[in-house]
């Protein structure tokens, strides 16, 4: 990758925020039928033991990613979205690497997360990071 990627803290209800979750809601809907308009609230992703992450790239922000606790000693990585015009250079990589890195001090010992299966791109990622397949668990526990 030529230019540099940046991963920060960031807003969940800032303009791009809420921008890039949108687009992930899209993306969505076109892959498994979503329909009616996005459910994501910047609260889902706010309080103690929650993180939320932008990626900059060239001045634009062009992914995202939160942190949110499953139960005790455990996270869950939630909204991780990268703008297809800018995938496969490393960045949703770095917005992993960086979520990792916060749940550290939070007390995570262990991260989860679910992705569906045609998102192909999303598991090879989550796979190559050393991230292995477990029963599905919470809401989807019996999606198919």
């Amino acid at each position: 990758m030529n230019s540099i990627v940046t991963v920060k803290p960031g807003e969940p209800a800032s303009r791009e925020g809420l921008f890039l979750v949108q687009h992930l809601w899209n993306e969505l809907a076109g892959l498994y039928g979503n329909t009616g308009p996005c459910q994501f609230l910047p609260t889902d992703v706010t309080g103690p033991g929650f993180a939320f992450v932008l990626a900059w790239h060239d001045g634009q922000a062009v992914g995202c990613g939160a942190l949110k606790p499953l139960m005790p000693g455990v996270g869950e990585i939630k909204r991780m979205f990268v703008e297809a015009s800018v995938r496969r250079q490393g960045i949703g990589r770095e917005i992993l690497r960086t979520l990792e890195a916060i749940a550290r001090p939070l007390g995570y010992m262990t991260i989860r997360l679910e992705t569906g299966i045609r998102q192909p791109g999303a598991i090879r990622l989550y796979e190559t990071c050393g991230y292995n397949r477990i029963e599905r668990y919470g809401p989807f526990a019996n999606a198919r």
